[in-house]
């Protein structure tokens, strides 16, 4: 007797199983299954995760670097740093941003988050953070200078501050900067102390998610660049598709990262270097647009057929076929 019509026959009648059985208890397999599987994680996370490296504070920044962070100050106050230059989304700068031949997509997308960096990153924290009455008068002859004369003085300091030996505020040549001295060390102070890490400070809310003011902060300076060299996650480092330490991290993203290793994208003195993130960008959307078209092209759609790898691969299943084929 065949096994499917032991089977017809144990279901017959009123469709009640008729056949053997054995006890099952599925809260033991779900049990069973549970540990298994947290061990496995445990344990293959201990073996392969990348490290659970902590973040970076303004309060590590102003310890570990404070020449850095003087400068990175002096700079917003200047209207000269990394942020207050970058254009759109930021701030409103003719010509500035990436562009793809004639379109500049930066300038296109228009100003969505404006950031004064002299108000925003110095004085704003400056008047939340600090109660000393010389700070205060520092703020309030800011304030009250006009815009001119508050870039003379904190431009002149911030040239000091690069031609002082090792960028030593202490040893910056003697000038007229104005209050810009005392607002600069009343920062360097606050963020030492852990006053520019409080929710207030950089953000201006107390329950606050949204970082943007203190990561743009701490980008304009080289301290955040420099650690993310020493964790192998530069540009030039294929930092894209690694983890903290070298580790490997998103794999599938090499085709995005290899074109920051080569040239002309990879050297920012030229036109191709300088809009890299731009023109990579479109390079992408292209290669996208083609494996997405692929079946429409001519000449690629036919690829497969001139260069078999296929069969190769399914050698069992076209043998079949063509088995199949003698028989008929």
């Amino acid at each position: 007797m065949s096994s499917a019509t032991a089977s017809r026959r144990i279901r017959s009648g009123d469709g009640q199983w008729r056949g053997p059985t054995r006890p099952y208890d599925i809260a033991k397999e779900f049990v069973i299954a549970l540990v298994v599987v947290s061990l496995l994680s445990i344990g293959l996370a201990a073996l392969f995760s990348s490290p659970d490296e902590k973040a970076i504070t303004l309060r590590e920044w102003a310890t570990n670097a404070p020449n850095d962070f003087s400068a990175t100050v002096a700079a917003e106050l200047a209207g000269t740093s990394g942020t207050a230059t970058y254009g759109a989304p930021y701030v409103d700068v003719a010509d500035a941003g990436q562009k793809i031949g004639p379109v500049n997509l930066q300038k296109w997308a228009g100003v969505r988050i404006p950031v004064d960096s002299a108000k925003q990153f110095v004085v704003d924290p400056l008047t939340a953070v600090s109660g000393d009455g010389e700070t205060k008068d520092a703020l309030a002859a800011w304030t009250a200078a006009p815009t001119d004369q508050q870039q003379g003085w904190a431009s002149a300091y911030a040239d000091a501050i690069a031609a002082a030996p090792d960028g030593d505020p202490a040893q910056a040549e003697a000038g007229d900067y104005g209050p810009v001295p005392v607002l600069t060390a009343s920062m360097l102070s606050a963020a030492q102390r852990g006053g520019l890490d409080g929710p207030v400070a950089l953000g201006g809310l107390f329950y606050q998610t949204d970082y943007t003011t203190s990561v743009l902060f701490l980008a304009d300076g080289t301290y955040l660049e420099d650690k993310a060299v020493e964790q192998h996650l530069g540009g030039g480092q294929w930092g894209m598709m690694n983890e903290t330490g070298s580790y490997p991290g998103q794999a599938w993203l090499w085709l995005y990262s290899f074109w920051y290793q080569i040239k002309p994208f990879n050297d920012e003195e030229n036109t191709y270097g300088a809009n890299a993130d731009a023109l990579i960008w479109a390079i992408m959307m292209l290669l996208t647009l083609g494996f997405v078209f692929i079946p429409f092209i001519p000449g690629v759609r036919d690829l497969p057929r001139w260069i078999p790898v296929h069969r190769l691969v399914w050698k069992r299943y076209y043998a079949q076929q063509e088995g199949t084929r003698v028989r008929r």
